[in-house]
């Protein structure tokens, strides 16, 4: 692959073969300052931008890493340049002429051969790299044309068209990392391990009382497939802790459905401080004994918030401060924000004790809260779930008293 060098390669490459073939003077300055005096017949080629291509940029090249080693991909880089034709004494006809003869070249001369780029500078290595280099015409918008002279200030607009040169790849510099041969595969070189048994597979979750998400203390189904092996544990993820959860399933699973529960405030107090609110990425991980350790696919959980107080539960009409307690306890790092009727309100301040038993207390400015005579509905959402502000006791669903603020 090439060097850095290989721009400028490329550019002095095109120079000296539009030079040699149409005889003619060809510069590589800005337009700005091509003329700086000359009156004579000229074409000047300008690299105006350079920027990646994609299709180079995610892999290494082929026989730059066997199987199982690392290679980083080389920097791939197209050129953009814009040529511009003089005439004798700024002549247009032989201006035009003179374009039509350059572009003529680059029509019938689209690739850059070997012989063409190491005459030039064979430092750079640009012709062994395994892609060639190719000319293609790249015709600029008249409003991009536009822009393009404007930049040059004080340069009176001349005959010009833009081409495109790619693919230059540039090595990377970095260093790759070939691991050393395999000499045994497995305790006595049997190869990994091969069970006959289709694996599990979860699917989805079902969560009591068709709640959109779960909270702490509730039994939670699991949905999938081949789910009663009894070497199974559920495991789930949170981004905010440092190591997974791991849970035991309950006894007598079917094959698309096993039940786990989670704690509870009563079953242990330090819940709220161990379970945050938010996504849980929960897998199955099955564990045979003198077998390697299996783990099935990942479905994200929600765990929400839940409210444990409000206050003031009433208040009158303008600017209302709330004040309310929550489980779990709210995290650093978590986004939290107060659905308050149809409203999306930031806290003022989140107060999170050191006591893994207590509770995280808020604070809220509702501003220009309108009186109504239907109370308002209060959720409170952390890392985009949502708290339940329904009260299921009854025969009916419908939303928790303690959920709601009422403003006269």
């Amino acid at each position: 692959m090439s060097s850095p060098s290989a721009l400028a390669t490329v550019t002095a490459t095109m120079h000296y073969l539009l030079t040699n073939v149409l005889g003619t003077n060809v510069t590589t300055k800005p337009p700005s300052t091509a003329r700086n005096g000359l009156t004579g017949a000229q074409l000047n080629l300008f690299l105006y931008g350079v920027h990646y291509n994609s299709a180079f940029s995610n892999a290494p090249l082929p026989g730059s890493a066997r199987n199982g080693e690392h290679a980083h991909p080389p920097m791939p880089l197209v050129l953009k340049y814009l040529i511009t034709a003089y005439g004798d004494n700024d002549d247009d006809i032989s201006a035009q002429i003179l374009m039509g003869q350059a572009m003529s070249f680059f029509h019938d001369r689209p690739l850059l051969s070997r012989a063409d780029i190491e005459g030039i500078s064979p430092d750079s290595d640009l012709q062994r790299q395994i892609e060639r280099i190719r000319i293609t015409h790249d015709a600029l918008p008249l409003d991009d044309m536009s822009k393009l002279w404007t930049s040059f200030q004080s340069a009176e607009y001349r005959l010009s068209t833009g081409y495109e040169v790619s693919v230059v790849l540039i090595e990377s510099t970095r260093t790759g990392r070939a691991p050393l041969p395999v000499l045994k595969r497995g305790e006595e070189d049997r190869g990994g391990h091969v069970m006959a048994a289709p694996s599990a597979s979860l699917s989805g979750f079902r969560f009591p009382n068709q709640k959109p998400s779960a909270e702490l203390g509730d039994p939670i189904t699991l949905l999938g497939q081949n789910l009663t092996d009894d070497n199974t544990t559920v495991r789930l993820q949170h981004p905010l802790l440092n190591e997974p959860i791991v849970l035991q399933p309950e006894p007598t699973p079917t094959e698309t459905e096993m039940t786990v529960r989670l704690p509870s405030i009563t079953d242990d107090a330090e819940a709220g401080s161990k379970w945050p609110a938010g996504f849980y990425a929960v897998s199955l991980v099955r564990q045979r004994p003198g077998m390697s350790q299996w783990t099935s696919n990942t479905l994200f959980l929600p765990l929400s918030p839940r409210i444990e107080t409000i206050d003031p539960a009433n208040a009158p009409a303008g600017d209302v401060e709330l004040t309310m307690e929550c489980l779990p306890q709210i995290l650093e790092g978590q986004q939290v924000v107060l659905l308050f009727g149809d409203r999306i309100v930031p806290p003022d301040a989140i107060v999170t004790p050191v006591d893994p038993e207590a509770r995280t207390e808020l604070t809220f400015t509702i501003q220009s809260a309108a009186a109504r005579e239907t109370p308002y509905v209060v959720r409170l959402r952390v890392d985009g779930v949502d708290s339940i502000p329904v009260d299921f006791s009854g025969a009916k669903p419908q939303f928790a008293d303690n959920q709601k603020v009422s403003i006269t």
